[in-house]
């Protein structure tokens, strides 16, 4: 079946949080939270090191709008549910729709960190995975140093598949890293 034609709700909530696909005119607030979080990316993130405008968020919200629509790459937001505001981004990326597998990326507005919304979040994007888009495999990659991101995999149960050694450069094209693979599959 093509993916285009799999239909799924474009939101969802947990107990604090609304979680729904990007939507043009959501990239002022995704500038101002790169912005306000552009210390604790940059280690971790490559395209936290690139020159934004507000503009250039936006369009990337709306590219990212596109792709949910076509389901190439399923790009989701986080919104606190009393306050509107945005606490993190987050999503489903490199897709195989044949074996249904995905991999969870996220980061958090530091100014919303250290209260479990990284942690709500994530385990309802798996949840939703598994439950709404029928997933047999959900990852999570990161670091092996990005000890914050691997106590997120860990506390929603993920397993540590593995450590790829020397799997990819740091941010700053500099020193060879490993990266962490945790995954939960679904149960037969």
């Amino acid at each position: 079946m093509n993916p285009i034609l799999i239909d799924f709700p474009s939101e969802f909530e947990t107990e604090r949080l609304l979680i729904r696909m990007p939507k043009p005119g959501d990239g002022k607030a995704v500038y101002e939270s790169k912005e306000a979080s552009i210390n604790e990316l940059l280690p971790w993130m490559p395209w936290a090191h690139v020159e934004d405008r507000e503009e250039d968020a936006e369009i990337r919200i709306r590219e990212a709008y596109v792709k949910f629509l076509t389901r190439e790459d399923l790009r989701l937001l986080v919104f606190h549910k009393d306050t509107g505001e945005l606490i993190a981004n987050s999503g489903l990326h490199r897709i195989d729709w044949d074996v249904r597998k995905f991999e969870i990326g996220y980061w958090i507005d530091s100014r919303h960190s250290g209260k479990g919304y990284m942690t709500e979040a994530v385990q309802a994007i798996a949840d939703f995975a598994f439950t709404e888009l029928h997933a047999n495999r959900v990852e999570i990659r990161c670091d092996v140093k990005n000890v914050k991101s691997r106590a997120v995999a860990e506390r929603i149960g993920f397993e540590l598949e593995g450590i790829l050694r020397k799997d990819s450069l740091d941010v700053y094209g500099k020193e060879l890293r490993d990266t962490c693979v945790y995954a939960k599959v679904r149960e037969s």
